[in-house]
């Protein structure tokens, strides 16, 4: 009688470790969803860099930009030694 009870107690906890984060990420996706539909195009707007204004304005490029241009050889680039 005592171990049903224990075990029960244990299904209990485990069913609650399971289900509130389940019911946390749900109301998180309903939010969401409430977002999608009540924007104008029901899409939301870009997150990345190079898609900002105000890190335009700043200079600021995405880690790709920057890549990109440090990629390019400048024609006043003067080689490095490597010391081995």
């Amino acid at each position: 009688m005592v171990y049903t009870t224990f075990a029960s107690a244990k299904l209990i906890k485990k069913m609650e470790l399971v289900l509130i984060p389940t019911l946390i990420i749900a109301i998180a996706m309903i939010f969401l969803l409430v977002k999608v539909l009540l924007k104008r195009n029901g899409e939301f707007s870009s997150q990345h860099i190079h898609d900002s204004q105000a890190m335009k304005e700043r200079g600021i490029h995405c880690v790709m930009d920057q890549d990109r241009e440090m990629r390019r050889k400048s024609r006043l680039a003067v080689e490095e030694k490597v010391k081995r």
